[in-house]
């Protein structure tokens, strides 16, 4: 398995078993990254490490949130596909590296990573 893979496997592992995500923003928000394809991802973490190193290597007085799975899956979710983004998880790295998501696959993820 890839580190992308492992790290998808690691977010989806976390998130169900702690029942929380993280993020990182500023005054303005979350950042959303542009991939090659087009997609603009929206990313997550599965841990505060994970995020807190994120926020540091990406630096921009980004800070750490948390908010329950249950809202995320609720209003971030569907809000980010009503605005066509797909989600990234667990990235790392100063290219922020990782796997990204459509929000239809997200559910169905965190159901088998039971």
């Amino acid at each position: 398995m890839s580190q992308s893979g492992s790290q998808a496997a690691a977010f989806f592992r976390d998130v169900r078993r702690n029942r929380v995500v993280r993020l990182v923003q500023d005054d303005d928000g979350s950042p959303t990254h542009l991939a090659a394809d087009g997609a603009r991802s929206l990313p997550f973490w599965s841990t505060s490490a994970r995020a807190r190193r994120a926020a540091m290597v990406w630096g921009n007085g980004l800070r750490v949130e948390s908010m329950p799975l249950d809202t995320w899956c609720e209003r971030v979710l569907p809000d980010a596909a009503r605005d066509g983004l797909v989600i990234g998880i667990n990235w790392s790295g100063p290219s922020r590296v990782g796997w990204s998501f459509t929000t239809i696959d997200i559910p169905h993820r965190l159901t088998a990573a039971g």
